[in-house]
């Protein structure tokens, strides 16, 4: 992987962890409020990353790969890595799963409002959201987006455009390759 392609793993790196910071300061905000707990798999599922995310995830997992895993293909609904509701890629999991649990808030598709989303489990008696007590998603999508896309730009191994996604349970057979390309 050229230079320039793995500073953008590491800008990613540098943004997941503004993003778990986050995440940990919100959590702690409303702990009343928040069933999520070690072991609650409720929102564990099979997501589609963006290559940026993809490709740091599959960097950490080389060097420090999952005790356990399923091998499950690409269009499985159930995520390769969550074994007996605990997450074997915890510390390198994506965006969307640093977040679940919190109130999430995002520009409407229609652009005209602002929507809440929140797990059903959460937040039953709790409705006084606003942007210091919840995630601001479309900021930090729009940040990952920007990186993502120069790290497209850059990559060599593979072309990508802007808007491609990579599905997460193709990791186990990416894992498994032994020589993979740009690595």
């Amino acid at each position: 992987m050229n230079d320039k392609a793995q500073n953008e793993l590491e800008r990613y790196r540098e943004l997941r962890n503004e993003v778990s910071e986050l995440s940990e300061k919100l959590a702690n905000l409303h702990k009343d409020e928040m069933a999520c707990k070690k072991g609650c798999s409720e929102c564990c599922m099979h997501f589609s990353v963006l290559p940026v995310e993809y490709f740091s995830i599959l960097q950490e997992l080389k060097a420090n790969p999952p005790k356990e895993y399923q091998e499950l293909d690409e269009e499985a609904d159930d995520c390769n890595f969550l074994i007996n509701d605990l997450c074997q890629i915890y510390q390198s999991r994506p965006f969307i799963c640093r977040t679940h649990g919190l109130p999430l808030l995002f520009m409407s598709p229609e652009g005209d409002d602002w929507e809440l989303s929140t797990c059903p489990l959460n937040f039953t008696n709790f409705e006084d959201f606003h942007s210091e007590n919840t995630f601001l998603q479309d900021t930090y999508n729009s940040k990952l987006f920007l990186i993502n896309r120069e790290f497209v730009k850059n990559y060599e191994a593979e072309k990508f455009g802007d808007f491609d996604m990579i599905s997460m349970n193709c990791l186990v057979e990416d894992l498994n390759k032994q020589n993979l390309s740009g690595f």
